[in-house]
């Protein structure tokens, strides 16, 4: 005969494996969140670089479909309920929207420009001795590493396997 800790046991692998138990907590912390934001005092005004980098993770969020995750960054930041224009966002960061581009949240975008542009800077000659090159390769990952963390990489430099095979519902 199974006890109640073997069926809560059970109960918790199954809602795990079907990734059930993490929307859940999800959806409590943002709930949580939402209840003790109500009785906060007002947000400041968000700033015009704040409210362009919340708009690039709304995006971001959304396009991988984080909802709870998007409904905490909205209640805490007082974010706009309506998102931002694409083509306005796109102006503002001086981003060329493109076949490629426009298929993948702005963020890939910008982390595919600056993968080109290392690249870039990496084939060109230094200029002066070898101190002269850049040295923040911190963010960028080496051929080679695990591409599937960084898909927007991918996609947005020509490669495959991306944000591209996922649909957009």
């Amino acid at each position: 005969m199974t006890t109640l800790d073997d069926l809560t046991t059970v109960l918790k692998e199954t809602l795990e494996s079907r990734g059930v138990l993490g929307q859940v907590r999800a959806r409590i912390r943002a709930e949580l969140f939402k209840a003790l934001d109500e009785d906060s005092a007002p947000k400041p005004k968000l700033s015009n670089e704040n409210l362009l980098i919340n708009e690039l993770i709304r995006e971001y969020l959304e396009f991988n479909r984080y909802q709870y995750t998007r409904s905490v960054l909205l209640s805490e930041t007082g974010q706009p309920k309506e998102p931002l224009d694409r083509r306005f966002l796109t102006r503002e960061l001086g981003i060329a929207d493109d076949d490629v581009t426009t298929s993948v949240p702005l963020l890939y975008a910008l982390v595919g420009n600056r993968a080109r542009v290392r690249d870039a800077t990496r084939r060109s000659p230094p200029i002066g001795n070898d101190d002269d090159e850049m040295e923040d390769d911190s963010l960028m990952m080496e051929d080679g590493d695990d591409h599937a963390a960084r898909p927007g990489r991918l996609l947005v430099c020509g490669g495959r396997g991306g944000p591209a095979s996922k649909k957009k519902e």
